[in-house]
């Protein structure tokens, strides 16, 4: 055993409930990995593994890990309307190229209770008519909420598509005062 996996696991993991359901928090020394929708057993067994195959270690349910307590603490003050921009080490090895070039920006440029089109998303980037490729790029992201994917939205008003369901695009969109909140 070399002297990094006696410091503990590369990439730890943990369920955390939020106002949209259980998300999968996963992150490593370099910072937060991974957020995943929807944590049932089924979906947070399916992430774990496809964690492994893509960081080439196999991740640990550590919620109590120092690696996932800021995190932890930020998504539970966004969830609980005390926190506007997430400030956390983002560890962008899950994504690259085109697709990375597109959440950096969106990360940094799009601020909380804002929306931009994709087509206006893929001209900040310098590939102005790219508005597909931002989509499949949002779709592709492997960090949602705090990339805030759900800010991205159709030129002619539309939602969007979103890889969480559209209802939780809907529940994001109206924490941040985009949107009114659901009657029902």
């Amino acid at each position: 055993m070399d002297s990094r996996e006696q410091a503990g696991p590369r990439v730890v993991w943990a369920v955390v409930e939020s106002g949209i359901g259980p998300l999968l928090l996963a992150a490593g020394r370099d910072g937060l990995v991974n957020v995943v929708f929807h944590a049932t057993d089924a979906v947070r067994e399916r992430a774990v593994e496809r964690l492994a195959s893509r960081l080439g270690c196999e991740p640990v349910e550590a919620p109590g890990s120092p690696l996932l307590a800021e995190a932890i603490r930020q998504f539970e003050a966004y969830f609980a309307g005390e926190r506007r921009d997430f400030d956390l080490p983002l560890d962008w090895s899950l994504i690259s190229g085109f697709n990375r070039e597109v959440l950096r920006e969106l990360a940094s440029g799009v601020p909380y209770g804002t929306v931009v089109g994709y087509g206006d998303l893929a001209g900040r980037v310098g590939q102005p008519g790219a508005a597909q490729a931002v989509g499949m790029a949002m779709g592709s992201n492997p960090l949602p909420v705090v990339v805030p994917c759900h800010r991205v939205v159709e030129s002619d008003g539309g939602i969007g598509g979103f890889g969480g369901g559209l209802e939780t695009k809907r529940r994001l969109l109206a924490l941040e005062g985009v949107l009114p909140e659901p009657l029902f």
